[in-house]
């Protein structure tokens, strides 16, 4: 059987989705997504000018991805619904990532004003996907909420610092139904393969592919590492040993060598 994603009515057979911001050329965000082959990519609002064909970042994404903006920004749960509701009459669909952040330190993501934010917007028909701190309880809500996954921060944005919220996430995805996604802080491939490895359904990724020397190879090292760690979550069923296990015989062989 096809391993595929479905997120409410899309299914997406590429589990890495890519964010545009700091591309230091905007020409470069296409060949990324065709590089990768990604079919999601988030954008913020403020990056979209229909009235400027020099600086609206549609024009670099290819028809085939669904565009996702984010809505970040945002300081509460009104200004995350106002720039959703922007979004969809600029054209951009009405698939959503709620990014909420009052924290001007660390950003991490308000998951009450997130809350909030998704329980209206879905009623509106939009696809909501919410970034959040990883945290069980506040991940059912947003499941009764009718959120199409959940987001929770690898670590803080932007770190490249890794997986450091395993434990958390490992939590969720053994108790959510709906998609895990980890968002933010992962930086380099092998730790994508390991977020896969969890069973988490996809990871999205921006600075690390953004401000790689050449990111377009970057681009297409994640998307490999992905699919590695999504293979070896269905298939390994590898066995953790406290002992050695020799791989080959290590009594008989040399004794009976005369």
């Amino acid at each position: 059987m096809e391993d595929i994603l479905k997120i409410a009515d899309k299914i997406i057979h590429n589990r890495l989705l890519i964010g545009t911001g700091k591309f230091p050329d905007k020409s470069l965000v296409r060949k990324v997504l065709e590089a990768s082959q990604a079919e999601i990519v988030t954008v913020a609002l403020r990056r979209v000018d229909a009235d400027s064909a020099d600086e609206n970042i549609l024009d670099y994404i290819p028809e085939s991805c669904i565009v996702m903006i984010n809505t970040s920004g945002a300081r509460d749960a009104d200004e995350a619904i106002r720039i959703a509701r922007l979004g969809q009459a600029f054209g951009c669909g009405n698939w959503i990532k709620i990014e909420v952040i009052s924290d001007n330190k660390y950003l991490l993501p308000d998951n009450t004003e997130t809350l909030k934010a998704t329980e209206v917007l879905v009623k509106e028909g939009f696809t909501v996907l919410p970034y959040m701190s990883p945290d069980l309880s506040m991940a059912k809500r947003l499941v009764d909420a009718g959120a199409g996954a959940v987001m929770p921060l690898g670590s803080p944005i932007g770190s490249n610092r890794g997986l450091k919220t395993e434990e958390l996430v490992r939590i969720m995805v053994s108790e959510i139904e709906i998609p895990v996604i980890v968002d933010a802080g992962i930086g380099w491939p092998s730790e994508a393969a390991a977020c896969m490895e969890l069973g988490c359904a996809a990871v999205l990724v921006n600075t690390a592919i953004a401000t790689a020397d050449d990111p377009v190879a970057t681009a297409e090292a994640f998307s490999l590492a992905v699919r590695a760690g999504r293979t070896a979550y269905l298939n390994s069923g590898i066995a953790v040993n406290e002992s050695a296990n020799s791989s080959s015989p290590l009594t008989g062989f040399l004794r009976n060598i005369k």
